[in-house]
């Protein structure tokens, strides 16, 4: 699977923010939020923005979650 953002998606449904207003705030655009959703690659860029809005560690955001392929 790789990178998932669930732990992102958690948090914002936890401290009530939108994905829209977690654009705003962090000035990330639309495309780069439908790639969060979709657990796809963003960049550093990204995730440091998100941190310092939301002042929290990459680790509270994203999880690395091997395929089964490579642990087998």
């Amino acid at each position: 699977m790789g990178i998932s953002y669930k732990k992102l998606m958690k948090l914002l449904i936890d401290e009530e923010i939108t994905k829209t207003e977690l654009r705003q705030k962090t000035g990330i655009g639309t495309a780069t939020l439908a790639k969060l959703s979709s657990n796809e690659y963003v960049s550093l860029e990204v995730i440091e923005k998100i941190c310092a809005v939301l002042q929290v560690q990459p680790g509270d955001i994203i999880e690395y979650i091997p395929d089964k392929k490579a642990g087998e």
